[in-house]
């Protein structure tokens, strides 16, 4: 590629790990045209913030990032340039535009193939659009080569994008257009690269990655994807994010279950178990096929490891309801669980529903949800005592008691526990076997063991 750009970019990516890709992919972009990275947004000629516009705690992030940066752009002056890319620009920037002049363009989710032209644009004298937001039908490619941090051994894979289940308090359509599955040799392509670069650990995420392949004229099944994937030579661990209840299949299962590098961890976010709420959420999944689908999965992997989200204060969530909610996360006895209270999304079906929830009531909900998680976590955590785990390890460890921090196949990255060990020497990227010798609430505690060639290095 000719190389137009120069100067260097800061970006800092909001949100979820599709948003993440998203960033990464932009930085590539942005280096194979000429630019540079900067570390900090102070040494940045160019920098770019990619937002989440989710809910209303994402919002709020985003927008308190973006005023940041305009106060140091007010500092620096008009060398430095600023852009708001992402899902809050491609919901709100024409709103917003208005309100932050200090930011310089504003693009959405559907730009982010076209990054260098927006680079080039702010680097030319003159006028140039101010909000640039199109249709959200971007769908990125291997031929996209992202920029990870130094060292990585664990990347997130993009195996589709946006979504079609129109689930009737989300946003996500809107803003990331309907769903898209990437062709399944072009997905191995990817995994083959990020292997080839280091890549240990690969994270298989969609909108609703249990609905890949449906719109595409070949059908490829995620069971076939998760079995070629798990083929691949040097891939050490797959995992699987985002599962929807309402289309993970037995073969699904099947496939976990057979392959040895295929992580025991399900991400089945239910978000509720009463049927009323269900029906009016449009999850098109009953209680019951919920429970089957949990059943299923614990007797085919019998050491798996089970996580959901759940969303509390829902419009007619009424105390016996949310009881039947409460009930179930004991029944259930997951291993890991997010709560998320209810925020009213503006052209959603359910932000015409009436409500009488209040937000002190909503976080009295998710804070009785998080206290019996809380519990069942540490009691689930104390079962895995003078167990022997396999462990990716991470990096350094702040505690003086335990030299390293890492994680084992039962725990995915940011938003499970970590796992402490002590003895040495490893390095970031090694895989090691630990024996665990304490746990609390969410972590893990252990020893490496290294008879018997015990340290797996690749």
């Amino acid at each position: 590629m000719k190389k137009l750009l120069s100067g260097k970019l800061h970006i800092i990516s909001l949100g979820c790990s599709k948003n993440l890709i998203d960033s990464e992919v932009m930085g590539g972009l942005a280096r194979a045209s000429g630019m540079t990275t900067a570390e900090r947004p102070q040494d940045a000629d160019v920098v770019l913030v990619n937002t989440c516009g989710f809910i209303g705690p994402a919002k709020e992030e985003s927008l308190e990032v973006i005023l940041e940066l305009a106060e140091i752009k007010k500092r620096r002056g008009r060398d430095l340039k600023l852009i708001v890319a992402g899902c809050l620009a491609q919901r709100y920037g024409k709103a917003l535009s208005a309100d932050i002049p200090e930011a310089d363009l504003w693009i959405g989710t559907g730009e982010v193939g076209r990054i260098a032209g927006h680079l080039q644009t702010l680097q030319t004298p003159g006028p140039g659009p101010k909000v640039k937001v199109s249709r959200p039908d971007f769908l990125m490619t291997a031929r996209h080569e992202r920029i990870l941090p130094s060292g990585a051994a664990t990347a997130y894979l993009k195996i589709s994008d946006g979504c079609s289940n129109r689930c009737s308090y989300c946003a996500i359509p809107s803003i990331r257009g309907r769903a898209r599955s990437r062709r399944p040799e072009d997905i191995a392509r990817e995994a083959e690269n990020l292997v080839a670069r280091g890549i240990r650990e690969i994270i298989l995420i969609g909108q609703d990655t249990t609905a890949y392949g449906k719109d595409l004229k070949s059908r490829p099944a995620l069971s076939g994807l998760l079995t070629d994937l798990s083929a691949i030579p040097g891939l050490r661990w797959l995992r699987l994010l985002y599962a929807h209840p309402a289309h993970i299949t037995p073969d699904v299962l099947e496939a976990m279950a057979g392959r040895e590098n295929i992580c025991r961890y399900l991400d089945l976010p239910v978000q509720h178990i009463d049927d009323a709420i269900l029906h009016a959420m449009n999850r098109r999944v009953d209680s019951q096929s919920i429970r089957d689908i949990i059943r299923q999965a614990r007797g085919r992997m019998p050491d798996l490891a089970l996580r959901t989200s759940l969303i509390v204060g829902f419009p007619g969530e009424t105390p016996k309801r949310f009881e039947r909610l409460l009930d179930f996360v004991r029944e259930t006895r997951f291993d890991h669980l997010g709560v998320f209270t209810y925020s009213r999304e503006e052209d959603t079906p359910a932000a015409n529903r009436p409500s009488r929830i209040s937000e002190k009531e909503k976080e009295r909900r998710r804070d009785a949800i998080m206290s019996e998680q809380a519990d069942i976590s540490h009691a689930v955590n104390q079962t895995l005592i003078r167990s022997v785990q396999e462990v990716l390890i991470e990096g350094i460890s702040d505690r003086p008691d335990f030299a390293w921090i890492g994680r084992c196949r039962r725990q995915a990255p940011d938003v499970d526990g970590i796992t402490y060990l002590k003895n040495g020497p490893v390095s970031p990227g090694d895989f090691v076997r630990c024996r665990i010798t304490g746990a609390d609430h969410y972590d893990l505690f252990g020893e490496i063991l290294f008879d018997n060639c015990e340290k797996m290095k690749l």
